[in-house]
């Protein structure tokens, strides 16, 4: 446990890093009075080929990606913001060393940014399942990780936020079970005549649904709380024709929309503290992270982030867009330009297949008011452009992604 004080749900086999300092609260005020709250989403791409290089790297001010990773954060100046593929280590270190060496630090200009609170946890990438999960024959290695990992914590997340986090109310769901999930998409074997046979009955007794993690975090904002759901799907691809990474993909896209559905439709869920269900009709929510989905374009099972963008409780009407996607890609052509999904929605820059497709997403419930939305993507000509550029990318392939909300009305 790395929190500067311990909270009583420390019974979670997590390492929380929430920075409990004094707090201001704004008196409530009428909705148009209120101020907004920026959401933000990032691939940072902080991930290392060995574990411990990310703490090393970020032990001084000087690591070259590091800094690029910070501005883009300083000039988006995000009030939450989820970082995608950031290492997890036990004690929460380069969760802090990020913080206090980069973040804090104002880039190039840009003004640093302190965040107060901070949350960090155990993933499934790089934890040994101890079996055969790609039946090639061999135990071991990051294929036959709970999660594709080549260590325990690799591509892990970490969550920084200017408003208190209630830790007391903070859920995470490493260990629930896929198999758990009703009707659950499970890859089947295309070589064998029984359904849905990829995994043996002894390995789904103990496959975990999500590859990282799906975490709930109550972020306390004045006098309102707003669910701030973070996760990172597999991607679709690196499998073969029973297609395992595509339907688990599918799967871990699904479980959200089943949680803030709420009801009956979440009742099968359970959390790593053994609650159970979703959240309430009234709750509201943000819900964040590179998805690996595509609405139109790429690899993923058709319809899997539709499960979110097409759900009654999402406010998916305003989509963000940057003018660099759309010059992205006209220059690289090839796939771009067959895409179904118009350029201005893009937030990764891939190689083909898939090429440049929306993946990252920042997504309110309908009882918050979406005042802007952006895709950091500068154009060529723009100074900031050095920020993002072409391969090999001196900040990450995705782009960061933010939401502006205000509320409508008290919140929970």
């Amino acid at each position: 446990m790395c929190a500067h004080r311990v909270p009583r749900w420390h019974r979670v086999a997590a390492a929380l890093c929430a920075v409990a300092l004094t707090a201001t609260f704004a008196p409530m005020a009428d909705a148009a009075e209120r101020p907004q709250t920026r959401f933000a989403t990032f691939n940072a791409s902080l991930n290392r080929a060995s574990e411990g290089q990310l703490a090393t790297d970020l032990s001084t001010p000087d690591n070259p990606q590091a800094k690029v990773i910070a501005e883009i954060i300083q000039r988006a100046n995000p009030d939450v913001v989820l970082v995608n593929e950031f290492d997890y280590d036990a004690a929460g270190t380069s969760a802090r060393l990020f913080a206090e060496n980069y973040l804090a630090k104002g880039q190039n200009g840009a003004e640093g940014i302190d965040y107060p609170y901070r949350f960090t946890a155990p993933v499934n990438t790089g934890v040994p399942s101890g079996m055969d999960l790609n039946n090639d024959g061999k135990v071991g290695g990051g294929d036959d990780a709970y999660g594709f990992g080549e260590f325990p914590g690799q591509y892990g997340m970490v969550v920084y936020s200017k408003h208190p986090i209630d830790t007391d109310g903070v859920r995470t769901f490493q260990n629930f079970l896929w198999t758990d999930m009703p009707n659950a998409m499970l890859p089947d074997d295309p070589s064998t005549p029984a359904p849905a046979d990829w995994y043996s009955a002894e390995e789904l007794a103990a496959f975990r649904l999500s590859s990282k993690s799906h975490w709930d975090l109550p972020i306390k904002i004045n006098n309102s709380t707003v669910h701030f759901l973070t996760s990172h799907p597999t991607p679709p691809t690196f499998d073969g024709a029973e297609d395992r990474n595509g339907t688990r993909n599918h799967d871990e896209i699904r479980f959200w929309a089943d949680y803030i559905a709420g009801g009956k439709q979440a009742s099968y869920i359970t959390d790593d503290n053994g609650g159970t269900g979703g959240l309430s009709r009234r709750d509201s929510f943000v819900l964040a992270g590179d998805q690996n989905s595509d609405p139109l374009d790429g690899d993923s099972v058709p319809g899997s982030i539709d499960q979110l963008l097409q759900s009654n409780r999402v406010n998916a009407r305003k989509i963000p867009t940057s003018e660099g996607a759309v010059e992205a890609a006209e220059l690289q052509g090839g796939v771009n330009a067959d895409h179904k999904a118009p350029a201005k929605y893009d937030t990764a820059d891939f190689a083909e297949p898939p090429g440049n497709i929306r993946a990252d997403y920042v997504l309110p419930s309908r009882n918050l008011h979406v005042t802007d939305t952006r895709v950091f993507w500068p154009t060529s000509n723009d100074p900031l452009s050095r920020l993002t550029g072409t391969y090999p990318f001196p900040s990450s392939d995705h782009r960061l992604v933010w939401l502006d909300v205000t509320t409508k009305g008290r919140l929970r």
